[in-house]
Parts: C-alpha cells; structure tokens; sequence
C-alpha cells in the first residue's frame, strides 16, 4: 500500500489483514498529511495525535490475536457535533468553547466497537448551519480541489480532509444535505441514510425531524461497510427505527440490469450550470450501458422545498438552541440577572447565521404566525413525502443532480443568504421526506470542479442506492482521482 493516505477503507483493510502495513503505520502517515496540509484546508479543529496511537497499538495487538471487529486499526475523522468521550465538541461555536464531552454519541460508540480509530475533530458550519463550511468559530474550510473555493456545508470539514487524503473515511451529517453537498464538492462519496436508520443520540441537535448522521468517504464500498456499521435501533433515540441491518456491502453486485431509475423533470431546471447538466446527463446514460431502464418521473411540489425546509429547520433550531445559555457549560457573560446574562452569552458567542435562523425559527412559531408558516409547512411536507412515495412505485431509485452548481468561490454567497438558501434545492427534499440519498463523483468542470450524481432511494432503500452508485462508481474513474498539489499517489 504506497500511500495509506489516500488508501479506501477496503485496502487499507486487506493490508492490515495481510500484514503489509500495520494500524501505526496508518495512523503514523495521516498524523504525518495532516501536520503538512492542514494548515491551507483548516478541515480539522483538534487531533488527539497520542490517543490515536495508543489506539492503533491497541487495534495492532487485537489483530495479532486473530481478533478485532470489522474495522479494526481503520482511523476516521468525526464531524466536530459529533460527542466523543474527551474530545471537544464545540460545534463550530465559541458558546461550546471549552466543552469537552463526556460519553460516545451511539455512531461512535458502534464504529469503536468494531475496532474504529477516532483521529480528530471536523471543521463544520457553526451549529451545521450552512452550505458553505464559511459560518465556523474555527474560520472557513477550503476545498482542496481549488483553494480560493468552499467545499460545500455543514460537513465541509470531512468531505475536505477526505479528498485530500488526511482522513480516509468521515463521519457528517445530513439536514438539508450537508453530508450529500460538500461530497459532490470535494468529489466524494457521501450517504445520508433513512431517517431513524442511525441513532442519533449523541448528535448535538440542529433539527431533530431532519438531522440524520453519515459517512464521507473515498469509495461506495467503504460507505456501505460504516452503515453497516453505525445501524440498527438504539433504545437510547425515540426516532431510532428498530429495523433489519442487512450487509450492505455484500449486496454490492455492480449488476444494475433489471432496475428502473427515474429520472424527476423538475431537478433539471434551465438555471442549472451547464457543466453540471452535462456530467449528471451524461451518468444518467452511463446507467443505461450498464442495464438500468430510465424513465421520466414528476415531483410536483419540489418548488415548495426550499421555504418549507427553512421553515421547519429554523423553527427546530431555535427550540433545540435554547439549552445554550451560558448556564452550565461552555462561554459565559456576566449579566445583572440571568435573563441578562442569557441574552448577553448568546449574543456575544453565536455566529450571525446561527442568529439569523433562531430569529426566523422564533418568529414562525410565535402566536399569530404559527399557522401561517410553520403548520402550513408541516401539510406542504407531507405533500412532498407523498410525491416520493408515489415516484417509487413507478422506479427503483431517482438520479439528480446534487447541486444547481459546482463548487462557487469564497465569499461569494455570504452577502446573500437567500442565494445560499437555493443551492439546497436538490438536497433538502430528502430530507423532509426521510429517504435515504447519495452523492457519488460523476465528473469535472473545465475548471476542474468535481460534480456529483445523486441517487435518492425509498426509506431503508440504502441496498438499491448503493448497488446503483457502486456499479457506477466502479466502471467510471472519477473516484480515483486526486487534487493534484494534495496528491502523491493513489490506491483506491
């Protein structure tokens, strides 16, 4: 394995079992990338550079033993609101400045259980508010591809480090599609599973209705084998689904013949990027060579998404924020009494979107508008659920695009949240629907942009959407490539 690096979980695996690189090796290289690389990213906040090492140690005697769990020795990058017990968990906030955490988050505690390493802390969107990994207490990440560009939100920091091969695998999350859109940024893979499919206890709540957690990662394989992984029902999340986990990289045939894939008219608008259009248009045809059959679907209420998402998600934030108070953990200001102190500990110590988003959120709740918006919202969800469930009985699976655009410039959105807002249109449908999405690399700008494919599947439909992005993945090369001054080598 020449460069550990930039290895998938499935080599680095087989070069463990095999004896030709050990946990320490691994773990050696990545302290070694992120030490030269992270600097002009910014995509982690913390490494627990000795922690790391005791546990590749640890992973190397478990091995020696004929023992250890499926991802024994294998180091992951966890997404900074995400708790792990001792490490920071700020969020990307200064009002957590400070907090470090005192238990696993059940995602984490299922990957160390199967021998997981946990390298470090993930830049993100304060709070996951964001689509441009720009909202951040830690300062913007930058996307390896072109540093002068963002690598999408919230979970800029992990698809980031993935793509420039200081993490092999991350873990996200996904409440409008900030799993999905900084992996088709970045030219990943990311997967936001079926809502209840991952417990999300241990997640530090932006919108619980919406807020699924999932892996970032270099190839589908690896995607399927964290699922596995981190799913099934935890007693521990109400929400938490107490379904059958299947093996999910065994259903990995590359064999699309048999299915249908649709083929929804309103993800493919006249303002979409050309360049974009071309490279989903042209994977839509590659699925056919591969014996998919693709037919036209319709989701009527798609142009309703964007307003009911920032309906129900900033209502949901501004109830899930109001435990951040200054009381009994992280930032505090002083205050004549501690209505003040409230007010002045937010204000001082939540970043503008963060704001920005309690106010909207408090407003649509509030008495005279609560059913004018956040009610409405609700039936219009439903409306978009039911154009889902309808659309899967006619196809498999759906193939869209994951954004209107490629990777856009630093500083270019910020003066306009509204144009931020819009870049979520494709994404954030599945979110209000529960179903389970992902984003799979299907091509490159003349800029040398990545763009991603997105594959949209029926709740627990994540065994036909990555048999679909697998297939694809596997007869293309896009996943194999590397940003080139980030690069060094490649084994996929």
């Amino acid at each position: 394995m020449a460069t550990p690096a930039f290895s998938s979980i499935s080599t680095a695996r087989a070069a463990l079992q095999q004896g030709t690189c050990s946990s320490v090796d691994l773990v050696s290289d990545l302290l070694a990338a992120i030490e030269s690389k992270n600097s002009a990213l910014n995509a982690y906040v913390s490494v627990d550079r000795e922690a790391a090492l005791a546990q590749a140690r640890a992973a190397d005697k478990t091995r020696a033993r004929g023992e250890g769990g499926t991802l024994c020795g294998i180091p992951i990058g966890v997404k900074d609101v995400l708790n792990v017990t001792g490490q920071p968990c700020q969020c990307a906030s200064d009002i957590l400045k400070g907090y470090r955490s005192p238990y696993d988050a059940t995602a984490v505690a299922r990957l160390r259980n199967q021998g997981a390493i946990l390298l470090g802390r993930l830049n993100m969107d304060e709070f996951a508010m964001g689509s441009s990994n720009e909202n951040s207490a830690f300062g913007a990440v930058r996307n390896p591809w072109d540093t002068d560009h963002v690598p999408g939100g919230s979970s800029g920091g992990s698809a980031a480090a993935v793509a420039a091969g200081i993490a092999l695998a991350a873990l996200g999350t996904d409440t409008g599609g900030s799993i999905r859109q900084p992996a088709s940024f970045c030219g990943c893979v990311g997967l936001k599973p079926t809502y209840g499919r991952i417990s999300r206890f241990g997640l530090t709540a932006f919108a619980s209705s919406l807020d699924q957690i999932g892996p970032i990662t270099r190839t589908v394989a690896d995607a399927a084998a964290l699922l596995t992984a981190m799913s099934g029902h935890d007693p521990m999340d109400s929400t938490s689904l107490d379904q059958p986990v299947p093996d999910y990289e065994a259903g990995l045939t590359g064999d699309l013949t048999g299915l249908k894939l649709g083929l929804p008219r309103e993800y493919f608008l006249d303002g979409i990027d050309s360049e974009v259009d071309a490279a989903v248009r042209s994977a839509v045809a590659h699925c056919e060579k591969l014996g998919a059959e693709v037919v036209d679907i319709s989701l009527p209420h798609t142009k309703y998404a964007i307003a009911t998402y920032y309906i129900i998600a900033t209502a949901e934030a501004s109830a899930n924020l109001a435990r951040f108070d200054g009381v009994r953990y992280g930032a505090r200001e002083a205050g004549q009494d501690p209505l003040d102190m409230y007010g002045r500990t937010r204000a001082a110590h939540f970043g503008p979107e963060v704001k920005r988003r309690i106010i909207l959120g408090t407003y649509v709740l509030s008495s005279g508008y609560y059913d004018a918006y956040y009610l409405r919202a609700q039936k219009v969800r439903t409306l978009i659920r039911n154009d889902f469930e309808q659309a899967f009985t006619q196809c498999d699976a759906l193939l869209t695009p994951v954004s209107p655009t490629p990777a856009y410039r630093l500083g270019e959105r910020t003066a306009d949240p509204i144009q931020m807002y819009l870049g979520d249109i494709f994404t954030v449908t599945a979110n209000l629907a529960g179903i389970c999405g992902l984003s799979v690399p299907c091509g490159f700008t003349q800029a040398g942009l990545p763009v991603g494919l997105q594959l949209l599947g029926p709740a627990f439909g994540e065994e036909t959407i990555l048999k679909v992005g697998h297939a694809y993945e596997q007869s293309t090369d896009w996943h194999q490539r590397r940003p080139g001054v980030w690069a060094g080598g490649a084994d996929v």
